[in-house]
């Protein structure tokens, strides 16, 4: 069945975040999603760039929706007090408890407002962090993030952390390869390595031409090997503190935790490309032995790799 995509533009909505989703899942191939953008009327929305956009349907095509997606939005009432407007209130009333619930950037603050992060990990925007704390100090806020997946809520990180999200989501719901084909066709990648820590104002690396970069491209050919922190400052000619300062700056991460979620990923899709044995994808991926491989997959998302691997093959 086509599942239905609805994204809620609430004046003045941010218009990059509002054309991500039609864009991604319109790509997805098929009939696997069906997105319609709406208002809480048909009226024009105002976009944040100084200029309007008139949705084709009101706020009651929320009622059929399998997924509602809140763009980045300057809205009042969530940006600056805290609350919710009446009539988003009642919109929101007519999603149906099934739905999935996604958020975009500052599109947070309004899931926020309306009680759906309490208690819940999520993101927004680096910098708007700080006073999403002050206004919704129940939610486990990690600006880090590109993304958090919390089962069926879901929040992105500022802009183009939308995009990301929304190939997770197509990644979560029919298989890498589809989710592949659709970053594809709209040129961009499929993941991005490391969070949002690496594009906040404090991890802007300096400038010169003896960055990490390289090292890390070339880390990234060689997962199989031993790859330790003086061997990575060797390749970069640096001292190993030169180089771990480099790296932490350019990439918000520490060498070895960059290099395990690198391990992780190339065996996630090892996983989902090959039908090699767990014990031998973690050797080709560089974590060494299959239960290695286990411990990191649990600690970081939550699932064991064969059942990663039954969930995205068969997709």
């Amino acid at each position: 069945m086509t599942h239905e995509v609805v994204v809620l533009a609430l004046d003045p909505v941010n218009g990059y975040d509002l054309a991500i989703p039609s864009q991604i899942f319109g790509s997805a191939g098929g009939d696997r999603y069906r997105v319609r953008v709406c208002g809480l009327d048909t009226s024009p929305v105002r976009v944040q760039s100084e200029y309007a956009i008139v949705p084709d349907f009101g706020a009651e095509v929320l009622a059929e929706a399998d997924t509602v997606i809140v763009p980045g939005t300057q809205l009042a009432g969530p940006r600056q007090s805290g609350e919710l407007p009446s009539r988003v209130a009642e919109a929101f009333a007519t999603i149906p408890s099934s739905a999935r619930i996604m958020s975009i950037c500052t599109g947070a603050f309004v899931l926020a407002a309306a009680g759906l992060l309490d208690g819940r990990p999520a993101t927004t925007h680096w910098a708007h962090a700080y006073t999403f704390r002050q206004l919704y100090p129940n939610v486990l806020l990690d600006e880090n993030v590109l993304f958090v997946d919390d089962g069926e809520v879901l929040t992105s990180a500022g802009l183009g952390a939308g995009v990301d999200l929304c190939l997770h989501v197509v990644r979560r719901d029919h298989g890498a390869e589809v989710a592949n084909r659709a970053a594809r066709y709209c040129v961009v990648p499929p993941w991005r390595e490391g969070g949002q820590s690496q594009f906040i104002d404090r991890h802007v690396p300096d400038g010169g031409t003896d960055g990490t970069a390289p090292t890390r491209a070339w880390a990234l050919r060689h997962l199989d090997r031993p790859l330790d922190l003086a061997t990575l400052a060797r390749h970069a000619r640096m001292s190993v503190r030169t180089f771990s300062r480099r790296f932490r700056a350019e990439t918000g991460l520490s060498p070895g935790t960059w290099l395990v979620q690198q391990r992780v990923r190339h065996a996630m899709h090892l996983l989902e490309s090959t039908d090699l044995a767990v014990d031998d994808v973690a050797g080709r991926a560089g974590l060494g032995t299959g239960a290695s491989l286990r411990q990191h997959m649990r600690a970081a998302h939550g699932v064991s790799p064969l059942a990663y691997r039954r969930t995205f093959r068969a997709g």
